[in-house]
């Protein structure tokens, strides 16, 4: 078995080269610091300011599609109501674990965990003890990575490194990186002098208890294959990405340079641009002064024809009968247009984003069409919250081994994801209510269906039910009512 410090400098190589070799460039990508598109190499200012221009970063769009599809709202337990004395299954399938989620802050903090995850491939989840209880908090993959046995199939990684400082400086001044590490045990505290060589200036301390039975931090992979490599919705796109900068860098350079009409004359010289000299041979614009008129030149000697004043407002004659006036056609841009078209429908459809989400065109669709041109979305979230259910479950065990509830062994434990179809609560009501009169599903067991309940809300009617249903207020008052069991019978078989 490897020491701790072997174990932190296997990780960090793992890390440095994943992040240099992958995951900086997709960083880049996300923040829109992407390749700029083919222009040659004398190319001029403008020109490169039209290459910046023509950044058109669709990442957010593929990554925040199918993230805004998914919001956990609570967290059942996999048992029974008969386990929890006094409570309903709705009740007490959100306590206490739900108390470590919102005191987490993870209602709103579970996005950022997403986007990394399908941005990058994978994202992590740290749950430890804190002074106020038990808290998760999501880890960058920039700065986070995992050691596994089997990496495909094992939901507890050996060892986990989390970066917290990289190290800065050289020579005398430099200042060393620093790390946390978990194991199946212990924390780590880990420092090193630079990820140029880590088989050296690494250095780990003798750790300390972390309360779980296995190591704390849960990865978040998007897709994973049987070889244990994870990848997101991004690096696969970055080619399409490239092909739509380029095709905007082109239509940028016709709409700048070619896009209007250019008149043309033949068969006269243009004017010669001209300056005065006065009687010394020097340039002078007094007219009173000036005796002579001598062509402009050039750096290589050649005259400079005068420019020539361009506008609706002018009419152009020549004296020369041989002389000709024509225009050249403006380049169309609809083919630009088209391809840029194109390369959105391509990734559209790679990426299952529906096109409209990207293309902005939802003229005259009727319901159907639009439910057809979710439905590629739709499966694709689904596989999304299968692979991160799983993620939030082994997240609840970590909690409840740490205190935060009884669940440390409860493998059948579910999140619930919130239903984010956009229905009225009309139509919701009426099919809820098909399903229990024609199913004879519980009433209480659909509540749960009703469109953008929370937990919270859901134990708030439970309690008000308990205290208006007329049967429950009936059997309290009989129970009120009914005298108490006499005690002289088990006094008499005592005393036999």
């Amino acid at each position: 078995m490897a020491t701790p410090i072997e174990y932190a400098r296997r990780a960090l190589e793992v890390l440095v080269h994943d992040r240099e070799e992958r995951l900086l460039r997709i960083d880049e990508y996300l923040r829109g610091e992407q390749d700029q598109p083919y222009m040659p190499e004398s190319a001029d200012h403008e020109y490169k300011m039209l290459a910046e221009r023509s950044i058109t970063n669709v990442m957010g769009f593929i990554v925040g599609t199918p993230a805004q599809a998914m919001y956990v709202d609570s967290f059942r337990k996999g048992r029974s109501s008969d386990d929890v004395a006094g409570q309903s299954a709705s009740t007490a399938a959100v306590q206490p674990e739900w108390d470590h989620w919102q005191k987490s802050r993870l209602d709103a903090r579970q996005a950022a965990v997403y986007r990394a995850a399908l941005g990058f491939g994978h994202s992590f989840v740290l749950t430890e003890k804190i002074s106020s209880g038990v808290r998760s908090k999501g880890l960058s993959p920039l700065r986070t990575t995992a050691l596994y046995e089997d990496p495909a199939n094992d939901d507890a990684p050996v060892v986990a490194i989390h970066v917290t400082q990289w190290p800065t400086g050289s020579g005398d001044t430099i200042r060393p990186g620093r790390a946390r590490m978990w194991d199946a045990k212990k924390e780590y505290a880990v420092t090193f002098k630079s990820t140029a060589d880590l088989s050296k200036g690494v250095t780990c301390n003798a750790g300390k208890a972390h309360g779980a039975d296995e190591c704390p931090v849960t990865r978040f992979a998007a897709v994973i294959d049987l070889e244990g490599r994870t990848w997101g919705v991004v690096e696969p796109m970055i080619p399409l990405q490239n092909r739509i900068n380029q095709t905007v860098f082109d239509l940028l350079i016709v709409q700048s340079f070619a896009s209007f009409k250019v008149r043309t004359i033949s068969g006269m010289a243009p004017p010669i641009k001209r300056k005065g000299l006065d009687a010394e041979g020097n340039e002078t614009t007094d007219p009173e002064q000036i005796v002579e008129w001598v062509p402009v030149l050039d750096s290589n000697g050649n005259v400079v024809p005068e420019d020539i004043n361009l506008s609706a407002r002018r009419v152009f004659w020549a004296e020369d009968e041989d002389t000709k006036f024509g225009t050249l056609d403006e380049t169309p841009l609809n083919g630009f247009i088209e391809a840029i078209e194109l390369a959105f429908r391509h990734i559209a459809s790679l990426s299952q984003t529906p096109p409209h989400h990207l293309l902005g065109q939802i003229a005259n669709l009727s319901a159907e069409a639009l439910v057809a041109a979710e439905t590629a979305l739709s499966r694709r979230v689904a596989e999304f919250r299968s692979a991160f259910g799983e993620s939030w479950e082994r997240v609840f065990r970590i909690a409840a081994q740490l205190g935060a509830g009884d669940g440390a062994d409860d493998y059948a434990g579910e999140v619930v994801w919130r239903d984010m179809e956009q229905r009225s609560l009309a139509q919701a009501g009426d099919a809820l209510g098909k399903l229990a009169e024609s199913l004879g599903i519980p009433k209480r067991g659909l509540w749960a269906r009703v469109p953008g309940v929370t937990a919270t809300e859901l134990g708030t009617w439970e309690a008000m039910y308990e205290e208006e249903s007329p049967d429950l207020a009936l059997a309290r008052a009989a129970t009120r009512a009914a005298p108490a069991r006499p005690q002289f019978r088990q006094a008499a078989e005592t005393v036999a």
